[in-house]
């Protein structure tokens, strides 16, 4: 234990603004990989707000919506790497619909306070790009060994689900749903972006599959913060009627 403490504290010594830049580990071809990545993932996200005003507009999102976005990540995951065009058009169809399925959320959200949404998607994006960026200035397969953690994590975090949907669930449970479930996103976006950087090392440029990776663990983060603010939000409110009652 102190062995690992005494190695993070070295680690942090030698962090400097020069580090922030330091990409010579990745190659040029990587490096071409992970910005044709993150443009997919971009397009994806951009999918995906269109697929949330659609629901908006046309109330389409809910089980239907959401089970017809895994399945087209299965099509999409299904179908070989040649079929370029027909893979992008897959992903952008699972955005909008992912975004259809988030709109119920999104809706509320904006019924409560519509700044709720922007102040999580910068958060989301900040929490994201940091994390991200920590994973490629960092040495190659650092973080990986996190992988099996986090499986373990996610596996427990499934289990819970499953038992409250059973047995019912209380307050304290779903906060700890919540922010263990925040904490386990943001955990996978280092792990998958060093992942994706190792993958595209030895001849992995499937940057289809990569962006699809990252836009689960963007998505997943931006749900749980917004959750999280209109949580809060609500509960300012029922407090705030509390007081004026007593007031009255």
């Amino acid at each position: 234990m102190d062995a690992f403490f005494g190695s993070q504290s070295t680690s942090r010594s030698r962090w400097s603004y020069d580090s922030l830049k330091n990409f010579h580990q990745i190659s040029h071809v990587v490096q071409a990989h992970l910005k044709q990545v993150y443009l997919t993932l971009c397009c994806a996200l951009i999918a995906c707000g269109i697929g949330s005003y659609l629901h908006i507009l046309w109330n389409i999102g809910g089980l239907l919506t959401t089970f017809a976005c895994l399945g087209s990540m299965a099509w999409l995951m299904s179908t070989p790497s040649y079929q370029e065009q027909k893979r992008v058009s897959l992903l952008m169809t699972a955005s909008v619909l992912q975004g259809a399925s988030i709109g119920p959320l999104i809706e509320l959200a904006i019924d409560i306070d519509s700044s709720l949404i922007i102040t999580a998607f910068v958060g989301t994006a900040i929490s994201f790009g940091c994390f991200s960026a920590a994973a490629m200035v960092a040495k190659r397969r650092e973080y990986l060994y996190l992988a099996g953690l986090l499986s373990s994590g996610l596996s427990i975090l499934f289990w819970l689900q499953f038992a409250s949907s059973i047995f019912g669930g209380s307050a304290s449970v779903f906060k700890f749903e919540l922010y263990f479930g925040l904490l386990l996103f943001v955990g996978y976006v280092v792990v998958d972006t060093q992942n994706i950087i190792e993958r595209a090392h030895v001849g992995d440029l499937d940057y289809v599959k990569h962006a699809i990776e990252l836009f689960t663990d963007f998505v997943s983060i931006f749900v749980r913060i917004l959750i999280i603010m209109v949580k809060n939000s609500m509960e300012k409110e029922n407090e705030k009627k509390k007081k004026k009652k007593r007031r009255e």
